[in-house]
C-alpha cells in the first residue's frame, strides 16, 4: 500500500468522524435553535480547493489554496462563527435574543451578522475606523450596529476595551475570537480536514501549510489537525513585512492587509508550536491578487494575494517540486474601494514579478465536514 493511498484512506476516514463529531454537536444544541444551525451548517464548509502550479525563482511548486469566498457570506470566518455560536448554544451561554457584541476587522463580523441575525440575535460590532467601505455597508446590510473606534481612540485595542466596556453595562454575547478554543476547533474539525481529504483525492499530501494571522485561529487549528496526520508537515504564520507584530510582539508600522496582524499576538497563537514566520510586503500581496483576478479569473482579497506568496516562501524551503497548502480567505469584492482597484507600484523587493503560473485546476469541494 503506497503512502498517498494510505493517506486518502485516512482522510476519507478522518473526514466520516468529523462528520460526525460535528453532527453530534449540533444535535445538543437546544431544540429551538437545532434546525436553524442545520440548515446554516448545509451552507458553509465544502469550499473548492484550487490546484495553482507556478514557477518561482527556478524551481516549480504546487500551491493548494482554499476558495473560501464559497463560504455563507463569503469568507473562512462563517466556520468559526458558526462553531463558537454552536458551542455557545450547547454549553447554555448564550440564550435567543440576546445580543452577540464583538470586535474585528469585517469579516468575523460579517459572519457573525449574518448567522446571528438568521438566529434572533441582534449584532454589535465595533471596528476600527479604516475598514474597507465596502464592509461597513455589508455590516449594514445584515443589520448589525457598528461603532467605528479611530486610530486616536485606540484602534483595534481600543475595540476590544470599548467591546468589553459595554458587555459589562449592558450584557450579551461576546465571542472572544482572540481568546477561544472553539476558533481552532473550528478549523481543526473543518478546514483541516478538507484540505487533506481534497489533496489526497488527486493523490498529494501537503509538505507545508501557510496562513496569514488574525485571530490565528485557521493556522492554528489546521496546523493542530496537519501535523497529527501528516509527517515532517511545517506549519508556518504569515504576517505583513511592513508590520511585524509576530516577530516583535506589538504594533509596530501599518499596513494594508485587512484582516491580518491586528496590533497584537492573539491569545490562541502559540509560536513555539509554528514553525517559521513567513512574511509578505501589503504591495505585493495587492500586485499578487491583482494578477491573480486579471490572469486567471480568481477574484480574491488581499490576504489571499500574501498567502500565496507565503506558500512559494514556504514551498522553496521544501525544495523543488513542494506541495504546499494554505486558504483564499476571501474575494475581492470587499476591496474595490482600496489600493486593490488601483495601480501599485512596483518594488525591487516585491515577489510577484518572479511568479509565472503554470496551470490552475479545481478540486470539488465534497461532502465536507458539516452533514447537510
Amino acid at each position: 500500500m503506497t503512502f498517498l493511498y494510505a493517506l486518502r484512506r485516512i482522510a476519507d476516514g478522518l473526514r466520516a468522524r468529523w462528520d460526525g463529531g460535528m453532527y453530534e454537536l449540533l444535535e445538543s444544541t437546544p431544540v429551538p435553535v437545532r434546525e436553524h444551525f442545520r440548515s446554516l451548517a448545509a451552507l458553509i464548509g465544502r469550499t473548492p480547493l484550487y490546484e495553482l502550479r507556478c514557477r518561482f525563482r527556478g524551481g516549480e511548486a504546487v500551491v493548494y489554496a482554499k476558495a473560501e469566498a464559497h463560504n455563507f457570506t463569503g469568507s473562512i470566518k462563517d466556520r468559526m462563527a458558526l462553531f463558537v455560536l454552536v458551542e455557545a448554544y450547547r454549553k447554555g451561554e448564550i440564550e435567543p435574543g440576546r445580543t452577540i457584541v464583538e470586535a474585528t476587522s469585517g469579516n468575523t463580523g460579517i459572519a457573525l451578522a449574518a448567522l446571528g441575525r438568521a438566529l434572533g440575535h441582534p449584532v454589535r460590532i465595533y471596528m476600527p475606523d479604516w475598514m474597507s467601505r465596502e464592509r461597513v455597508l455589508l455590516l449594514e446590510s445584515f443589520g448589525a450596529d457598528i461603532v467605528p473606534v479611530s486610530a486616536e481612540e485606540g484602534g483595534f485595542r481600543g475595540s476590544l476595551e470599548r467591546v468589553e466596556a459595554w458587555v459589562a453595562e449592558h450584557g450579551g454575547f461576546l465571542p472572544h475570537q482572540f481568546e477561544s478554543e472553539a476558533n481552532v476547533l473550528a478549523h481543526a474539525m473543518s478546514t483541516g480536514p478538507e484540505i487533506l481529504a481534497q489533496m489526497a483525492s488527486v493523490d498529494a499530501r501537503p509538505d507545508a501549510f501557510v496562513a496569514g494571522v488574525g485571530t490565528g485561529g485557521t493556522v492554528m487549528g489546521v496546523g493542530r489537525f496537519l501535523r497529527e496526520e501528516v509527517p515532517g508537515i511545517t506549519i508556518h504564520p504569515l504576517e505583513p513585512a511592513d508590520s511585524p507584530t509576530l516577530r516583535t510582539g506589538h504594533k509596530v508600522g501599518k499596513h494594508r492587509i485587512q484582516g491580518i496582524s491586528d496590533e497584537f499576538i492573539p491569545e490562541i497563537v502559540k509560536l513555539d508550536e509554528l514553525d517559521e514566520i513567513v512574511d509578505v510586503h501589503d504591495g505585493d500581496a495587492i500586485r499578487m491578487a491583482q494578477r491573480l483576478a486579471g490572469e486567471l479569473g480568481i477574484g480574491v482579497g488581499i490576504s489571499s494575494g500574501a498567502n500565496l506568496l507565503g506558500a512559494l516562501q514556504a514551498a522553496r524551503r521544501h525544495g523543488a517540486g513542494a506541495r504546499v497548502a494554505t486558504v483564499f480567505a476571501d474575494d475581492n469584492k470587499k476591496y474595490l474601494s482600496t489600493d486593490l482597484a488601483r495601480e501599485e507600484p512596483e518594488r525591487e523587493d516585491h515577489l510577484t514579478p518572479e511568479v509565472e503560473f503554470l496551470g490552475c485546476r479545481v478540486i470539488a469541494g465534497g461532502e465536507g465536514v458539516y452533514p447537510g
